[in-house]
């Protein structure tokens, strides 16, 4: 009987796939570190793989004076760790890639593959093709937070791959590329939120002062504080009766507070049939309600819940308003002894900064495009991190 193929392949390959047993294609290392040759310890994360033990625990958890019956694990071998998570319910199985020579617990078992693509092999392993043979030939054990499987028994576990190894490494290739563009993408979003944190200290007056450390060319004037309630109009919240409440997007967008805002938007979530307080399209919508003071803006004509307040400002109220969130400003004014909220004289009665309103549109456009960066990249990574579980369900055969 032919063996299962994959729904997506590259172009050239129509071979059918073959079913090796793990012990076929690696041989379990013993080599033991009795004379202490190696001195540092590695450790098998679920999230973060091979690692060194000292990185991971910010310490070093293994006496070294025991580690003379670890494994010695060499670049490129694998090592399966039997500790089930969330995300690893059978225990991670991962290849070192530190491209140096480490020392691991016993507990783990360390296999050295031949005959295989190793980036194949690895990605392999990211996939559950291997999950309904774990589950069918091991257990929990005595303790539930480790998976129980014998040696003979895991070397028994059958791996599909392709018979050219040329395509098993295109698989890897293809795999780990779109690994790492996800990295550099999650990098750049990174380093585009430090320079947006550094700039909102430079750019705004320190606590006492009226002059930024930076600013653009042609201004100079002092920033003038003013109460926002005389700069902004401010509208409270009134929540509609619940018996309105709707999953109908036809209806009003409800707006009740923080669950309904995500990375600074209003992400619509419950309708209403009943209008009471409301905002319009490109208003800021602050929480007055735990937590006090997000800030979000909205790309909807909605409804106000008490729970939010609605503020008429431009892009540079909206970045002072989320400066002020992440100071503890709002913090520091919140009442109450079930649940921190502020109300409208806070609000009002709240001091603003204000530069020209020239000084404010150029501040507003420089960081909503750092804004729009940042949300580009976040985008990015998680079309890519879908792309990249397709791919997994799919450049492997499925099971049964």
């Amino acid at each position: 009987m032919a063996n299962k193929v994959p729904k997506i392949r590259f172009k050239g390959f129509t071979d059918d796939w073959e079913q090796r047993k793990l012990g076929e294609i690696a041989d379990k290392v013993t080599k033991k570190n009795k004379d202490i040759v190696v001195n540092e310890v590695f450790t098998n994360s679920a999230e973060f793989g091979i690692i060194s033990q000292s990185d991971f625990f910010d310490k070093e958890i293994a006496n070294a004076e025991n580690i003379g019956g670890y494994y010695i694990v060499e670049p490129n071998d694998f090592v399966y760790n039997p500790r089930i998570s969330t995300t690893a319910p059978f225990g991670p199985i991962k290849r070192n890639k530190l491209e140096r020579t480490g020392a691991m617990s016993p507990l783990y078992y360390v296999f050295r593959p031949h005959g295989i693509d190793l980036s194949y092999l690895e990605w392999y392993f990211q996939t559950t093709c291997w999950h309904a043979f774990m589950r069918l030939n091991g257990n929990s054990g005595a303790r539930s937070d480790r998976f129980a499987i014998t040696d003979k028994t895991f070397n028994e576990m059958p791996i599909s791959t392709p018979q050219d190894i040329e395509e098993q490494g295109k698989i890897g290739t293809f795999l780990t590329d779109l690994d790492r563009l996800i990295t550099l993408h999650q990098r750049r979003c990174e380093q585009t939120k430090e320079l947006k944190k550094f700039m909102l200290q430079k750019m705004f007056p320190k606590k006492g002062e009226k002059n930024p450390e930076i600013r653009f060319p042609g201004f100079t004037d002092a920033w003038e504080q003013r109460k926002l309630g005389n700069v902004a109009k401010i509208t409270m919240g009134q929540s509609p009766n619940s018996e309105n409440y709707t999953e109908n997007p036809s209806d009003y967008i409800l707006v009740q507070g923080n669950a309904d805002m995500k990375d600074g938007r209003v992400v619509p979530r419950v309708w209403t049939t009943q209008v009471t307080k409301t905002a319009d399209k490109g208003d800021l919508i602050l929480s007055v309600r735990a937590p006090v003071g997000d800030i979000g803006k909205t790309d909807y004509d909605v409804v106000l819940g008490r729970g939010v307040a609605a503020i008429k400002g431009n892009e540079f109220l909206f970045q002072s308003l989320g400066r002020m969130k992440k100071n503890g400003y709002w913090t520091k004014l919140s009442t109450g002894s079930t649940f921190e909220s502020i109300n409208s004289n806070d609000i009002k009665e709240a001091q603003i900064l204000l530069p020209s309103l020239d000084e404010q549109q150029k501040i507003g456009t420089f960081f909503k495009q750092l804004d729009n960066t940042i949300a580009l990249h976040q985008r990015k990574c998680e079309q890519l991190k879908e792309l990249k579980k397709f791919m997994l369900q799919n450049m492997f055969p499925k099971k049964g």
